[in-house]
């Protein structure tokens, strides 16, 4: 009775210790997933300044022109910040704006600063790009680009496709026509697409933004340590922006959405179930490895929930059945694993914990 007593006080002391667990992991998702302050604004405000320029001040309209052949010759060089903030295109104010809605993701998982320095170093870089290319093709063809490039923040939306492709991975969704396939990553594909043929000469701001993209996510001449946003001015945006644009904390259990149908709201209750789970299975794996100084067993962390070990009890002692074989794992998750910063081993343990799943593993692996 004793022993039972003692138990039952662990098992309330772990308990206890798995629900405080649960609240810090919860605490620290929301302040990933909820807070985007830096690509709300972005979404909103050039997006509501575009509006009004169109459709009430249209007489304005003339001082965000992005002309580099006013900025050379006129010296204009405010057209720099003017020309490349506003698009003065409804089509391109609509399509950058959903890219930025989806891009989202890179400042829930690097942190608003890091997100901003990218942005302002790709937009400075960007028209560095723009005036060698406006210049080459008036060299090599004849053809003067420099009145007619468009106005607006699109450069750095092109250059955050650098890092989509290199850090997102890439997961089927359904297979067509054969070797075709949709991704998860095939809609933000046709979005720039869709961006990249909406003019003339937007091919010209296109390229200028993927090669200031690539130079600062390789930190090529060290262009990121350069071109970075200070922690004062970035704890005063935060100060100024975040209350602003930041979504409220959500003080109960997340809703589901009334519009949606039954199997709709059976499949977010599962999902909402499967991450409690992993949650708690986290807190367990925690404890373990607190009290034995080893690193998280992965196999123990996400145990599979149908093959559960059957208990034969032979001579009033438990019996353990034999391990089952290791799952194999594909080689090319394990590469877009490491290539996105995790050890090897990390990768393996992961993915076999998740039965191969890569979304799963890729999450955990960023949340933990």
């Amino acid at each position: 009775m004793h022993n039972q007593g003692m138990d039952h006080c662990r098992y309330l002391r772990a308990e206890s210790g798995c629900h405080n667990i649960l609240h810090l992991v919860a605490k620290n998702i929301y302040r990933i997933e909820h807070k985007a302050p830096l690509s709300k604004s972005l979404l909103l405000v050039p997006s509501a300044l575009s509006l009004l320029l169109a459709l009430l001040l249209p007489h304005c309209q003339k001082l965000f022109v992005y002309d580099l052949h006013a900025v050379k010759n006129d010296f204009q060089i405010w057209r720099l910040i003017c020309g490349r903030i506003i698009c003065l295109d409804l089509k391109d104010t609509f399509c950058s704006s959903l890219l930025i809605y989806n891009f989202r993701i890179f400042e829930r998982r690097y942190g608003s600063r890091k997100f901003a320095s990218f942005l302002l170093g790709s937009w400075v870089l960007s028209a560095l790009f723009d005036f060698l290319l406006v210049e080459a093709m008036q060299y090599f063809f004849g053809i003067t680009a420099a009145s007619n490039l468009p106005s607006g923040f699109l450069a750095p939306v092109f250059a955050l496709f650098v890092p989509f492709y290199c850090s997102i991975p890439r997961v089927q969704v359904a297979q067509i026509l054969g070797p075709l396939s949709i991704t998860n990553k095939t809609l933000i594909y046709i979005l720039g697409l869709q961006l990249f043929t909406s003019g003339s000469y937007i091919w010209i701001v296109a390229i200028s933004g993927l090669m200031s993209g690539l130079c600062y996510n390789s930190k090529m001449f060290q262009v990121h340590q350069v071109l970075c946003i200070p922690s004062w001015m970035a704890k005063f945006f935060s100060w100024t922006l975040e209350p602003i644009f930041s979504s409220s904390e959500p003080t109960s259990e997340a809703r589901i959405g009334m519009g949606a149908t039954l199997d709709i709201q059976r499949q977010q209750r599962m999902e909402l179930l499967d991450r409690q789970l992993m949650f708690s299975q986290f807190a367990q794996g925690r404890r373990q490895r607190q009290q034995q100084g080893g690193m998280i067993n992965w196999n123990r962390l996400f145990p599979p929930l149908r093959q559960r070990q059957n208990v034969n009890y032979q001579g009033g002692r438990q019996s353990e059945p034999a391990a089952p074989p290791p799952l194999e794992v594909s080689e090319e998750q394990v590469a877009r694993l490491m290539e996105m910063g995790f050890s090897r081993g990390d990768a393996l343990e992961a993915l076999r914990a998740s039965n191969n799943d890569l979304n799963v593993a890729t999450n955990f692996l960023l949340q933990h």
